[in-house]
């Protein structure tokens, strides 16, 4: 290495360590950032070659991150060992990638979730993500909860304001003191209803709160772009559909945009009308060697099959991997 390339790496070194240190990501948390599904084996265990080829499909599908594990990888049927094994896996899976990681630390108490965020710590992901703790019994138990998880990173945390206890639900006001108490917390997964009101009245605390991005399969995404937010987390089997509708928005083809937009929309309505629509895209695709789920069963009529096969057909001109 010569004294220019030395000195190059450890500048770029020194200001990536700054930006963590600093609450800022060294990637930008804006677009499409998915919540990875979790395969399983035949068997019912954790596929891990499938996961990491999940990432390669995602890296595939242009997106700007990945999330793992959240609600739609079905992370509270997962074992501690499992949840520690995975983060591990997309770490090494991750590195070198365009696009951010972002891990799942919650858990039902703080205690818990400490322990995942002293893991994902160490192996530096691009940001964190906590779903509120199912334990809390109050709002100081939620702010508690975020605080400490802050306090144990160097970098970003979102906060996804649903999955919580029952009748400890954060006002945005709440979000909003949190994130000048805590720079680290001024990133926020908004599905707590109404969604779109939420947002707007976060979007006016900008720069203290620094990046707004919506769930819910993203069935808001275009909505939601007209009035400038920063992105949202769907599920894995449609990544490059969103990231088309994304592309097409943001190059001003807001026709093109709407176009691939309802199509989309027809397969969310399709995995309303048949459970396990997921499952079987994500296996159609190749992506999957089974469509097993510890979250339910899955067996179709070709009734079924044919339904998805259907409004599958209307998407494909818009798939990317």
């Amino acid at each position: 290495m010569t004294r220019r390339s030395f000195l190059a790496t450890a500048s770029a070194a020194a200001a990536a360590s700054h930006a963590s240190q600093s609450g800022v990501p060294a990637k930008p948390l804006r677009g499409i950032f998915i919540i990875m599904a979790t395969p399983y084996t035949d068997s019912g265990q954790v596929d891990w070659e499938d996961l990491e080829r999940e990432v390669d499909f995602l890296d595939r599908c242009g997106v700007h991150g990945m999330v793992w594990p959240q609600m739609a990888s079905e992370y509270d049927k997962l074992t501690k060992e499992e949840r520690l094994r995975g983060m591990e896996v997309l770490a090494k899976a991750c590195r070198g990638r365009k696009a951010a990681l972002v891990l799942g630390v919650q858990g039902p108490n703080t205690a818990e979730a400490l322990e995942y965020t002293r893991v994902a710590e160490r192996l530096a992901p691009d940001a964190l993500i906590a779903i509120p703790p199912t334990e809390a019994r109050s709002i100081e138990d939620f702010r508690d909860y975020y605080r400490a998880i802050a306090r144990a990173s160097t970098r970003p945390v979102f906060i996804q304001t649903t999955g919580g206890p029952k009748g400890v639900e954060p006002a945005v006001k709440v979000l909003v003191e949190l994130a000048r108490e805590e720079p680290r917390l001024g990133y926020i997964k908004e599905e707590h209803e109404p969604v779109i009101a939420r947002m707007r009245e976060l979007a006016r605390h900008r720069p203290v709160i620094r990046s707004i991005f919506s769930g819910s399969g993203g069935r808001g995404l275009t909505y939601e772009l007209r009035l400038g937010m920063d992105g949202t987390m769907p599920g894995a089997p449609y990544a490059d559909l969103y990231v088309a509708v994304w592309d097409a928005w943001h190059a001003g083809r807001r026709e093109q945009a709407r176009e691939i937009f309802s199509k989309l929309l027809l397969m969310l309505n399709c995995e309303q009308q048949v459970a396990g629509t997921r499952l079987y895209v994500m296996r159609k695709r190749g992506v999957f060697k089974t469509w097993r789920s510890r979250r339910r069963g899955f067996d179709p009529t070709p009734e079924a099959i044919a339904e998805i096969d259907y409004h599958w057909a209307g998407v494909a001109p818009y798939l990317r991997a």
